[in-house]
């Protein structure tokens, strides 16, 4: 049996028994994804979905809705912090238009997987119609499925979005039936007379759509374009049985609305980090699941997925290199 084949492998190590921790974890999983005792990582890749939202006009975020198309223009030209660290582990990018309220020039080094211009403001309607949503959700799964077939097995996902984490709140507040004043952070950086505002928005925003919601309905009515569209490429790198590297908050959210709905997808997700916003050790401990890194960070653009990769890779190479206690002759305790 490959969980039992794996553990041996691992217990046998010249190490005490259990010694590397959370990495002994990694690689069992990592085997058990892959069906083998020899894991491999392959062609890594980091998509960063980028998208605006109706609910930023209300003054949700310490930045202007524009910093979302600034960003994405930064990430084109490579000078983001995802960009610093994809390179330093020799990780492929992709930027992906999902909603971005500008119209970019033509000729940029960009997946144009734009469904409309911004998500609609969730204090006057849903954040998306039925079929804008399925669209993002399509769009998604499109970008991965592309991606697979360059070899690719592991695969992490990022987000650009003014007033994402708001939308990212009322998601777990209504996936979790918790009040969402409980699910609230600072976000990009909010002041205590800026969170209050927050908070009042997002409460007028949760009062107003049904209690009794699905959890496609949730994503859409309260969800982002970039957030849908994450899903619908989470769900489809799971098909694809990629390793699946999961970032801060709003990538866990995401995770967590697919997990609702298809709980085995954590057989497949890696959590790289617990991020400094606060709701997002709560939502780790919801979905009983530890991440790897804990750094403070509280900046989206699966920064973290990137940080967390070279530990990923330890995880495997110790599986695949390290000598066990009868090939390098040491003895084993009694």
């Amino acid at each position: 049996m490959l969980s039992s084949e794996l553990q041996h492998k691992i217990d046998f190590k010249t190490k005490p028994l259990g010694a590397l921790g959370h990495l002994e974890h990694l690689a069992r999983k990592i085997g058990m994804v892959q069906k083998t005792t020899s894991p491999q990582l392959l062609n890594p890749h980091m998509v960063v979905f980028a998208a605006d939202h109706g609910i930023a006009t209300a003054g949700v975020s310490a930045y202007p809705q524009e910093v979302t198309y600034q960003m994405v223009m930064n990430f084109l030209g490579g000078g983001a912090a995802i960009n610093v660290f994809c390179r330093q582990h020799d990780i492929t990018i992709k930027i992906v238009d999902a909603g971005v309220n500008v119209d970019f020039p033509e000729g940029l080094n960009l997946v144009n997987k734009k469904v409309r211009k911004s998500s609609r403001n969730i204090l006057e309607e849903p954040a998306m119609t039925f079929e804008e949503y399925q669209q993002a959700l399509e769009n998604g799964k499109t970008v991965v499925s592309e991606i697979a077939k360059t070899g690719c097995n592991i695969i992490g996902f990022g987000e650009m979005g003014i007033g994402n984490t708001s939308a990212s709140s009322l998601m777990m507040s209504k996936l979790f039936d918790i009040p969402v004043t409980h699910c609230i952070g600072r976000g990009t950086g909010l002041n205590d007379q800026q969170l209050q505002n927050k908070i009042s928005i997002l409460r007028e925003a949760v009062e107003k759509y049904p209690s009794e919601m699905n959890e496609d309905e949730i994503a859409r009515t309260f969800g982002g374009l970039e957030i849908a569209q994450m899903i619908g490429a989470m769900e489809e790198a799971f098909r694809q049985n990629m390793l699946i590297m999961v970032d801060g908050f709003i990538a866990t959210v995401a995770v967590a609305t697919v997990w609702k709905k298809n709980p085995e997808i954590l057989n497949n997700c890696i959590f790289c980090h617990v991020s400094n916003e606060n709701a997002h050790p709560q939502l780790l401990g919801l979905m009983r699941e530890k991440a790897i890194l804990n750094l403070d960070l509280r900046l989206g653009e699966g920064t973290g997925c990137a940080l967390a990769y070279p530990i990923i890779q330890s995880a495997v190479n110790f599986l695949n290199e390290m000598s066990s206690f009868e090939d390098a002759h040491v003895s084993n305790k009694e």
